[in-house]
């Protein structure tokens, strides 16, 4: 399976933040915002990964994230112009995907759980149809909201941004796919918005009866980083975590070293990259722990 983050957009509610950088760049505490969607693609075994991004912006995530092999990946890049829609990614990567099936998350979504990696590894794993994953939250009108049949649970409608929520459950920015999104993405016509809405894509795979909608309860925390406000408490809630745990959320030095993808030399090297910070201390642990 690929992997796909889509890193593009203007940032405009975040101005003057992003005047002159990319949204995803910025800080989520300790780390840039894109190591969290990356991560999220990196538990779920996917080492093949497509970036895409501005023109203005991609020069900073390759000189983030070069080729990928500090995090034993395989990372290339490519441009969106402008901002036509997430359906897009699979028209822009459609000859990095070739004849895979695909994951795609958004550059500014932060996902965090003890089962994230298993329900992750459980929808990369179906060979067919679709997957996306549904999260309660309390302002369902600014995302596409799923609607459930009341008898037999099972989802029967995606709306993007109703007036009138049917429900309180919005899809966040994790789709699993197989190969046919890259044709369905072409057959998409533009919404009244002028995008190519992947709430579009999900529907059609929801009328082929094709479309897997795992609820993501209590246990899971969904942060989309879209304002000042969700920035800070994103940031807060980092922090909160790693000083209380005395772990990191989203280290992809320590989910390679964990799959195999790094070796413990190659770990302690990346942290002599990163001097004498508290980042590069943590790296340095975890090769203690597991070497000696």
């Amino acid at each position: 399976m690929k992997g796909i983050i889509l890193a593009g957009g203007s940032g405009t509610r975040l101005y003057p933040l992003t005047i002159a950088v990319s949204k995803q760049i910025l800080p989520i505490y300790d780390k840039p915002m894109i190591y969290y969607p990356l991560s999220v693609l990196m538990l779920t075994g996917i080492r093949d990964i497509l970036i895409i991004s501005t023109p203005r912006d991609l020069p900073c995530f390759q000189a983030l994230l070069g080729d990928g092999s500090d995090f034993g990946l395989n990372v290339s890049y490519a441009k969106q112009p402008h901002p036509n829609g997430l359906a897009e990614a699979f028209i822009i990567g459609r000859q990095f995907i070739g004849r895979d099936n695909v994951a795609m998350i958004l550059g500014d979504n932060i996902f965090f759980g003890h089962g994230l990696p298993d329900i992750c590894r459980q929808a990369a794993g179906r060979n067919s149809g679709a997957s996306v994953f549904a999260y309660h939250v309390d302002d369902p009108e600014r995302y596409g909201v799923v609607s459930f049949d009341k008898a037999t649970g099972r989802a029967i409608a995606i709306e993007e941004k109703p007036a009138v929520p049917k429900s309180n459950w919005a899809v966040t920015g994790l789709y699993f796919y197989d190969n046919d999104v890259v044709d369905i993405a072409r057959s998409v016509e533009p919404s009244s918005r002028g995008e190519l809405e992947i709430t579009t894509v999900n529907n059609i795979y929801l009328a082929r009866g094709d479309l897997n909608v795992c609820m993501l309860g209590r246990g899971y925390a969904w942060l989309d980083t879209g304002t000042y406000d969700s920035l800070q408490d994103a940031s807060s809630f980092v922090r909160t975590v790693e000083r209380r745990q005395g772990v990191q959320i989203a280290c992809p030095e320590e989910i390679a070293l964990d799959n195999g993808w790094l070796g413990p030399e190659e770990v302690r090297q990346r942290a002599g990259l990163l001097g004498k910070t508290a980042y590069a201390n943590y790296l340095l642990r975890l090769v203690e722990e597991r070497v000696g």
